[in-house]
């Protein structure tokens, strides 16, 4: 689909090494990063080098085939975009891809790409992931070098992969983090499963899938989690404001709703308590982990919204994408979806298994994940 990347680099041919989709928030040495805006993309040169995360890859072989559409500067989750399309939803045209990384996400579920790269502030790999039906992977903050990736809320970014299998996932990872010991991971077998108030279909494909395995499952509920989300929306506002009110300074122009969600950044007073906030959040979370070795819930609270949705209410559906997944962030914890078909669901439509890890524990999540994928 054409609304799936803004710039083509190579032929889809391979020749023997992987097909990789990058994300247009991420630079490619020789191509402009366009950041979802045409007025970017136009005045835009060409990158002088690669993002680090690109170096694995080029020494594997793989093909950079093209930087790929995204919610307009990564800003939003439901990968809507105004001024290149919007990238198609392979599993429903109805249904949003989600976002911001949603064209990484539609390549890979259409076979266009063996791997997508994405970055998640908030849930920007893990949600157009789990709308396309395939596997994303959220890395601990800081684990991946971000260097030459365009910020929207530095202390919330980071970057990861997205593949049809977790071992592609994996492999995938191993090539962004060389610094991640090539030894075999077990599986978790004690995992919380986190109560929460999504649709009861998601609940139950949940469930039954962890039933599947051989996981003792203990239910759990997090405390404080309104708070952390609080925390997480003024953190997240702040840090927009200071990355991107250069564009409103600049008259840029913009979607209507990132123009307002960066300028309700600049009404937000980032309280010298704030990141004692953070902190608090993250050792509450990191107490969570000396029970159970992993949290277990749906990566979305609501099946993929339609975008007729968007269209009639767009902050609500925003709002709802956002749950299962921001308060991960905040905590700077890495998590992985993997997907949950659409005969688990019972709806016709694909949703996604969220597993949630203390941090550095993505070979866990990864080998946890592998087990889940071979039992649904």
């Amino acid at each position: 689909m054409m609304a799936t990347f803004i710039t083509r680099t190579e032929s889809t041919v391979h020749h023997g090494g992987l097909a990789l989709a990058v994300k247009d928030n991420i630079d490619v040495a020789g191509v402009p990063t366009s950041l979802g805006n045409k007025a970017v993309a136009q005045e835009s040169l060409p990158a002088a080098k690669d993002a680090d995360c690109l170096q694995g890859f080029r020494e594997s072989g793989a093909q950079i085939i093209g930087k790929t559409n995204l919610h307009e500067l990564g800003v939003y989750a439901t990968g809507v975009n105004p001024w290149f399309g919007t990238p198609v939803n392979p599993l429903n045209s109805e249904l949003i891809p989600g976002g911001s990384s949603s064209g990484s996400a539609v390549a890979v579920a259409t076979g266009e790409a063996d791997i997508g790269l994405g970055t998640d502030t908030g849930g920007s790999i893990r949600i157009p992931a789990a709308c396309c039906g395939i596997v994303g992977l959220k890395t601990t903050n800081g684990s991946i070098s971000m260097s030459g990736i365009w910020p929207v809320a530095p202390s919330l970014d980071t970057v990861g992969p997205m593949a049809r299998t977790v071992a592609e996932t994996a492999l995938a990872l191993r090539l962004m983090n060389p610094r991640i010991p090539a030894v075999d991971v077990e599986p978790a077998t004690k995992i919380g499963r986190v109560s929460t108030l999504g649709v009861p279909e998601l609940e139950r494909a949940v469930d039954s899938a962890l039933a599947t395995t051989q996981l003792d499952c203990t239910q759990l509920k997090l405390p404080d989690l309104w708070a952390a989300e609080d925390c997480f929306e003024s953190l997240f506002s702040h840090e927009l404001w200071l990355t991107d009110r250069h564009f409103v300074a600049n008259h840029t122009p913009l979607g209507r709703d990132v123009s307002e969600a960066i300028r309700e950044g600049q009404h937000v007073c980032c309280e010298p308590t704030l990141h004692t906030r953070v902190n608090w959040w993250r050792r509450k979370l990191l107490r969570i982990f000396d029970r159970v070795q992993l949290l277990a819930l749906p990566t979305l609270p609501i099946l993929t919204p339609t975008l007729h949705e968007v269209e009639t209410d767009p902050s609500k559906v925003i709002d709802l994408l956002v749950r299962h997944t921001a308060w991960i962030n905040l905590a700077g914890f890495p998590a992985l979806t993997v997907p949950l078909g659409p005969d688990a669901v019972g709806t016709g439509t694909h949703s996604g298994l969220q597993l949630v890890g203390p941090p550095y524990s993505e070979l866990l999540l990864l080998a946890t994940g592998q087990q889940l994928e071979a039992s649904m």
